[in-house]
């Protein structure tokens, strides 16, 4: 039976609105924003891990040509320091060591890039060359560049008064039951794992343009940002100490975010300030080598897992330790994000008894925070690789052993160890559908064949849960204008989603109106009151309802002005084609002329909130098949399947974008990203030169498709899918790894599968 794809809304497969503007290079970047006046600042930056500095002389810089100013600490010492939001719980309640970062550092830098001057010229150029004017006399101190050194005994302090370098310490889940359990258990499987750091790079790098009037103290950013609200709220309230409202915050087109750019940094605050100063707008742009060792990073965390079972290989305990990586300030967010991943600690999996360990280290590397997945990905890795050991251990195959452990759709809804609610799914149901579609017990034969041409073959997969849509709201604001167009508004950010395109589909669906004629806005704290930006794939889910109730609402606005307007009773009003018209008759009134009759703007104008009470759980499976050459240690992805639950599909060329980018960028950590610190604090891995990023010809087409079970925690159904796919594909992909690896004698092996470390990996093995 041919199924109708809907021309609106919900399930329509809508090309995306913003991309005509886009390839034809009309896109507006913030580095494309500039003003009348306009100066450029440049940053004075740590070539050390960790020191003590004095600047010693600024006359040569600020006589170089073009310079305005030069910042130093004492010039912005009045601007506070960049908080710390998270407060996860910690063990005996004992607070959290947060360690925020000054605007310019004050005597002490504690890692390379650790910003300690800024300077502000005519030109970008300029103010660069004035920059490497600024004489600093450098004393460099002790550096602890990873976990293992901030860890071990007697290592130097990042900070002087956080002993053992620890900030924070996190449990969760029932000791004494684990200990219990683990001790009756028949078999106990343990696995150690490296989380290995991870840049972000988006194609955009960052830039800010600050502005100033002094006659009214308002403030204007404009920047690149997951959300303009939050970043208005920092800055106003911890950096500048000023009513919000004396600060707006604009984001235009933005070229990826990955979580990564929804903090503040110090250059936002930087610019405002020079701004006030100068009384002229300031810009900055970074370079690709300073978002390497300035943006936050993502991953990097050590951790054990243990999994007590029974002689069947049921699970009766989970118990993991994390040692988790959070850089030389405590970022934004970053202490939450192991608590995210120790949280889905269990996965898909019915494991009745926990027992958590997470112990929070600084470092004097660049700051460690949200990345595609925030914590999820890494709960997800662990789990996965453990199950897929203990399925060695237990001489059981890798899907029964996952079969055998699921939450089965009759306890549904189902709460896990740590306390989260999933509500709906069938994880056997999309397990089985991903090994039919990934030709699953057929791969003996291509292992077979590939070793008649000298190489190991592996198949691996990954049945994983997230959480997303986190408990709260998006109201959104939609409005029809005297020109007859439609315009919503709403607080949610896009960077590179599609959100015009997804909303635009709601509006459409509830006033029978083109695409063409919705103009959807985003990015100004003046156009909402609120908004609480996107991340955790938040948007959709709880935007998306609220821009439909809006939606709603002003359609029946529109029927009862109509109504008045036609003489008639609105129940016998239709919407179709920008025009509100009585059924069955010609009699019509186009929306301009609706907008000019209405009585105030109120009768134009509607609101709609959504609040979500939980969070969605989106799950699936990935199975992937890599190809490994011996003698090169090469690794090759032949074949990636997914299978996903994603509750409702809004629009499915745009949910195909999503989860192919998010596959693309789990892809890369398992294979080829990392960023790796020298002993001394240096990143070596600092431009692309060094830091390998996935490329087209790494991936093969991907075979998609879903199998939804609709949520009941949200009014759609819709469970989220912005970070799915990279949660599913880095456990997909390594646990497909290390089957290949496996057949060759390897026992263990940790990411990225470069050659090198896959080549020494099975040299050890043939020499053992």
């Amino acid at each position: 039976m041919n199924v109708m794809t809907p021309k609106f809304g919900l399930g329509a497969s809508v090309l995306r609105k913003e991309d005509d503007a886009l390839i034809r290079g009309a896109g507006r970047y913030t580095d494309d924003v500039t003003r009348e006046g306009l100066l450029h600042g440049a940053v004075v930056r740590s070539p050390h891990a960790h020191a003590r500095f004095t600047i010693t002389d600024l006359e040569a810089a600020r006589a170089a040509p073009g310079v305005v100013a030069v910042l130093t600490h004492q010039d912005v010492a009045e601007l506070g320091d960049l908080p710390c939001m998270a407060s996860p719980k910690q063990v005996d309640d004992k607070p959290l060591n947060k360690r925020n970062a000054p605007v310019l550092a004050r005597e002490i830098v504690r890692h390379v890039g650790d910003a300690v001057a800024f300077v502000v010229a005519e030109t970008a150029a300029e103010a660069r060359d004035a920059a490497e004017l600024v004489a600093v006399d450098w004393e460099p101190l002790p550096a602890v560049a990873d976990i293992a050194s901030a860890r071990s005994e007697g290592a130097p302090l990042v900070w002087d008064d956080v002993p053992g370098n620890i900030a924070g310490r996190m449990h969760v889940g029932d000791k004494a039951a684990a200990d219990s359990a683990f001790e009756g258990a028949a078999h106990v499987t343990r696995i150690e794992l490296v989380q290995n750091r991870i840049v972000s790079n988006y194609m955009e790098v960052r830039s800010a343009v600050g502005e100033y009037d002094a006659e009214t103290g308002h403030f204007t950013l404009t920047s690149g940002s997951q959300g303009v609200h939050g970043m208005r709220g920092i800055l106003a309230n911890a950096v500048f100490k000023v009513d919000p409202d004396k600060i707006r915050v604009v984001t235009p087109d933005v070229g990826g975010g990955f979580g990564t750019k929804a903090f503040v940094y110090r250059e936002y605050a930087l610019v405002l300030e020079a701004a006030r100063k100068l009384g002229r707008p300031v810009k900055w742009t970074s370079d690709r080598t300073e978002h390497f060792v300035t943006d936050a990073h993502g991953r990097d965390n050590l951790v054990t897992g243990e999994m007590a079972m029974d002689a069947e290989g049921r699970f009766l305990a989970l118990r993991i330790a994390i040692d988790a990586n959070l850089g030389a300030y405590t970022s934004q967010f970053g202490p939450m994000i192991p608590f995210f991943g120790m949280s889905m600690a269990t996965g898909l999996y019915d494991i009745p008894t926990i027992d958590v360990d997470c112990k929070l280290y600084l470092s004097n590397t660049v700051p460690v925070d949200a990345y595609r997945g925030a914590g999820r990905p890494e709960a997800a890795y662990l789990i996965e690789r453990l199950v897929d050991q203990c399925a060695v251990d237990m001489n059981l195959a890798r899907d029964e052993i996952r079969r055998r452990n699921f939450i089965r759709p009759d306890q549904l809804p189902y709460r896990t160890a740590f306390g989260r609610l999933y509500d709906t799914g069938d994880f056997a149901g999309h397990l089985a559908e991903g090994l039919r579609q990934s030709h699953w017990e057929s791969f003996p034969a291509r292992r077979e064949e590939a070793a008649a041409r000298g190489r190991l073959r592996g198949i691996g997969l990954s049945t994983y849960v997230e959480a997303c849509a986190f408990p709260g709201s998006e109201p959104a604001y939609v409005e029809l204008t005297p020109e007859g167009r439609v315009t919503l508004k709403i607080g949610t950010q896009s960077n590179g989603q599609g959100h015009v395109t997804a909303y635009a589909q709601f509006v459409a669906e509830a006033l029978n109106l083109d695409y063409d004629r919705i103009d959807v806005l985003q990015g100004d704290t003046e156009y909402t009151p609120t908004g609480g930006g996107t991340g955790g794939s938040r948007s959709i889910p709880l935007g998306a309802v609220s821009a439909r109730r809006a939606s709603q609402a002003l359609a029946e606005k529109l029927k009862k002005l109509a109504a008045e307007e036609l003489e008639a009773s609105a129940a016998d009003i239709e919407l179709a084609d920008g025009s509100a018209r009585i059924v069955g008759t010609d009699r019509a009134i186009d929306f301009a002329a609706l907008a000019a009759a209405a009585k105030s703007e109120e009768d134009r104008k509607a609101v709609g909130e959504f609040k979500q009470e939980e969070a969605t759980y989106p799950n699936g499976t990935h199975v992937a098949e890599v190809e490994i050459d011996p003698e090169t240690g090469a690794t090759q992805l032949v074949a990636y399947t997914i299978v996903d639950d994603f509750g409702v599909t809004v629009n499915p060329i745009l949910l195909a974008g999503q989860i192919h980018g998010g596959v693309a960028q789990g892809i890369g950590q398992a294979l080829v990203e990392n960023a790796v610190y020298d002993a001394e604090g240096q990143l070596v891995t600092a431009s692309f030169m060094d830091y390998a990023m996935p490329r087209a010809w790494d991936f093969p087409m991907f075979d998609f498709k879903t199998r939804n079970v609709p949520s009941t925690t949200n009014a759609l159904g819709i469970k989220g899918a912005g970070e799915a796919g990279t949660i599913g594909a880095t456990p997909a992909v390594m646990n497909a790894v290390a089957d290949a690896l496996r057949s060759a004698g390897v026992k263990h092996f940790d990411m990225p599968a470069t050659p090198l470390r896959v080549w020494e990996a099975l040299q050890a093995a043939d020499a053992a």
